[in-house]
This record gives structure tokens, C-alpha cells and sequence, in this order.
């Protein structure tokens, strides 16, 4: 079993990624993983990504707060414990349009650390 308080969970950046605070929760610099690592992101007001695609697919869950997503066609607003799954290849964009801060989580596979994530 390994365990990650949040309290110690490290940080990390990601290009294209502004006003947001991200945090490791498992796999990477947080500890072993053999398929996939878990992130937590809190997005300020204003704070979001740029549109982008990467090669793995990306799945997020709104804890707190409001995060409008979009794949460059289509648009959405998620509200706590909705989710939402980012296709390989597919564009993403997280943007919090409230004066509230958001907070989402990320799965994704550990194989692969892109400039999106």
C-alpha cells in the first residue's frame, strides 16, 4: 500500500497551464504506479489550460466548483462529482469561468508525461 497525504503531495507545472495549482497524488514524483498516476488541480478564477490534444487519453472529475471543458466543437460545464473523458488525440480545454475556485481530478496513463497534462 502507498499512501500520499495531501499535505505532502508534490507539486508540478504544465505548459499551458495558467493560474491553476496542480498536485501528484499518486504515481510519478508521488510514488510507484504501474499504468497510471492521479492529479489534483485547483483552478482559479479565470485559470484554465489552452486547447490542446496529446496521445493519452485523460479522465477528470469536478470535486469542487465549476469547470467549463471543451474539445474545440463541442462545450461543457461540470458541476462536483461530474466527469468527463478526454479521447487520445482529442483537444481539451479546462477553463474555470466562476469567481470560485475549481477543483478537478486527472487519471491518466504514467507511460506517457506530455506538455497537456
Amino acid at each position: 500500500m502507498d499512501i500520499t497525504r495531501f499535505d505532502a503531495a508534490p507539486t508540478y507545472e504544465a505548459p499551458g497551464h495558467t493560474d491553476m495549482r496542480m498536485f501528484r497524488l499518486q504515481g510519478r514524483e508521488a510514488g510507484p504506479s504501474d499504468v497510471m498516476w492521479l492529479g489534483v488541480s485547483h483552478i482559479l478564477p479565470g485559470g484554465g489550460t489552452t486547447l490542446d490534444a496529446s496521445g493519452v487519453e485523460k479522465m477528470y472529475v469536478v470535486l469542487d466548483g465549476e469547470v467549463t471543458i471543451s474539445n474545440g466543437s463541442e462545450t461543457v460545464t461540470l458541476k462536483p462529482w461530474d466527469s468527463c473523458r478526454i479521447a487520445s488525440h482529442e483537444g481539451r480545454q479546462l477553463s474555470n469561468r466562476t469567481n470560485r475556485i475549481a477543483t478537478v481530478l486527472l487519471c491518466m496513463p504514467r507511460e506517457v508525461l506530455t506538455s497537456s497534462s
